[in-house]
């Protein structure tokens, strides 16, 4: 890969986690509220898959999403004014953290059902095969939602009708507090399709490289007409499931462990001033560019107005 494409990884994932780390801290002062999940620890996961997507292909995620709407390029700024509650917002300040769409980009959102998004992202795929377009429909969901039914009579669907659909199991290791071993009687999750005759893989969601190939490869077996595919992305969250979570479930040796050893962001910075591609001032350059952007985004955000009560009767089906 050359430097372009390295250095777009890089600044891809970083303003995931500078974003992030911003939310937390508003979050904090009390100017987000309602349930938040933090995506920080996962970028290589999102930003991996959309360099290996096409354009036209679409996701849908759970309530974990901020990560998921700013990979498909959304601007932060209506992402921020979102979690904020304001009209500005990319649901009008009427989806907050758990709710975010970006039609645009194809994003069928976030979804705070536990496994809801599953099904949703078979009956896209199912209208992918219907239209004859070539698109699939990238399926986010954690190691937590493995074991819903729904997830159970989406499989057997797909694997029935041969749909373009990738399944992404986001193993993130603790759900939203007990780890797998002690939730889940086998800790393979990529193998859970295979009653469905779907194939799997395990993945090292740390590794950006790693999560494109594998993700060009399911991509390139499910457009081939085979149907659809799981891959298991294992990774690791820093912070607590949601901000009411302390973690104490985890000792902090293991997250400082994960941080030093295996960070995504920090890994491919030591490729990138190793293979003199960026100097460690240019790489704190676009650290400061992106401050300034997650910033810019915060200040939009503060000065929005809040969302008009006649919002209340809009976007509703009856």
């Amino acid at each position: 890969m050359n430097k372009k494409e390295l250095l777009t990884y890089y600044r891809e994932m970083l303003l995931i986690r500078r974003f992030e780390e911003k939310s937390g801290q508003l979050y904090g002062m009390g100017l987000i509220a309602g349930f938040c999940h933090l995506y920080i620890g996962q970028e290589a996961i999102v930003v991996g898959m959309k360099h290996a997507m096409r354009k036209s292909d679409s996701a849908v995620t759970s309530y974990r999403d901020h990560g998921h709407i700013l990979a498909g390029g959304m601007d932060p700024k209506y992402v921020m004014a979102e979690l904020m509650g304001r009209g500005t917002g990319c649901s009008k300040g009427k989806g907050g953290s758990m709710h975010m769409f970006d039609l645009k980009n194809n994003f069928w959102g976030g979804h705070g059902i536990v496994g809801a998004q599953v099904p949703i992202g078979t009956g896209i795929a199912f209208t992918n095969k219907y239209k004859e377009n070539g698109d699939v429909c990238v399926t986010y969901f954690g190691d937590g939602a493995v074991h819903q039914g729904q997830v159970y009579e989406s499989f057997n669907m797909a694997s029935l009708w041969k749909l373009p659909v990738l399944y992404i199991i986001e193993n993130n290791i603790y759900s939203m507090g007990t780890s797998v071993e002690r939730h889940s009687c086998r800790t393979d999750l990529y193998k859970f399709g295979e009653s469905f005759l779907i194939p799997g893989k395990r993945v090292d969601g740390m590794d950006i490289f790693a999560v494109k190939e594998a993700g060009e490869e399911a991509l390139k077996y499910i457009r081939s007409g085979k149907g659809p595919m799981i891959l298991e992305m294992v990774t690791y969250r820093y912070r607590g499931h949601s901000m009411s979570d302390p973690g104490n479930y985890r000792s902090k040796e293991e997250v400082n462990k994960m941080r030093d050893n295996h960070d995504p962001i920090e890994n491919l910075k030591e490729i990138l001033i190793k293979k003199k591609f960026a100097s460690e001032e240019d790489l704190k350059n676009i650290d400061k560019e992106i401050r300034a952007e997650v910033e810019e985004a915060v200040e939009f955000s503060k000065n929005s107005s809040e969302p008009d009560p006649k919002e209340l009767y809009t976007d509703i089906y009856k």
